[in-house]
């Protein structure tokens, strides 16, 4: 298998990756700008009309759930999440690979975990009416599940992107 063969047997799944995570960046905008919204609302209302609605702090708390944990997915797609970029540059290139092969296996694990977690709590609290708001108590665990999820399926994608060379380098 060539190189170009292999190329364009995986363009498909990372097309539909980037369009993904496209999509994901565009939620967490619009949370972040119904957050504004919102919190604009609520101020509006409390200080001008004097009747501060019940519903702004939970579908608050929502938003913020929301756009956190889609960015965080979004920053393990793009690359753009914590890490010690320096002393990576510094090390031998087998100590590096090795590096780069662990760093996504630490985040999907972590990533899992939140999903797990995440998806537990939602379910728990279905039951439970949140106070001043229409919505199951247990809300804003959901996007972090979903978020969750997505830095598993992201992460897993980036160990691919690094493991794949070799398997190049091998069928030549």
């Amino acid at each position: 298998m060539t190189e170009a063969t292999f190329r364009s047997t995986q363009a498909g799944p990372q097309r539909a990756l980037e369009a993904l995570a496209t999509v994901v960046i565009h939620v967490a905008v619009v949370a972040l700008l119904g957050l504004v919204v919102v919190q604009g609302w609520q101020v509006f209302a409390r200080y001008v009309i004097n009747d501060s609605p019940s519903w702004t702090e939970p579908v608050t708390l929502l938003l913020l759930s929301t756009a956190m944990s889609m960015g965080a997915a979004a920053g393990v797609h793009t690359h753009r999440h914590f890490g010690f970029f320096l002393l990576a540059e510094h090390l031998n290139p087998l100590a590096r690979r090795v590096v780069d092969a662990l760093v996504p296996l630490v985040v999907a694990s972590i990533g899992a975990v939140i999903a797990w977690w995440g998806w537990v709590l939602w379910i728990d609290g279905l039951h439970i009416k949140a106070a001043g708001a229409h919505l199951p108590q247990s809300v804003n665990y959901l996007p972090l599940s979903l978020g969750g999820a997505l830095m598993v399926v992201f992460a897993l994608n980036r160990l691919w992107l690094v493991l794949r060379p070799a398997a190049i380098e091998g069928d030549r």
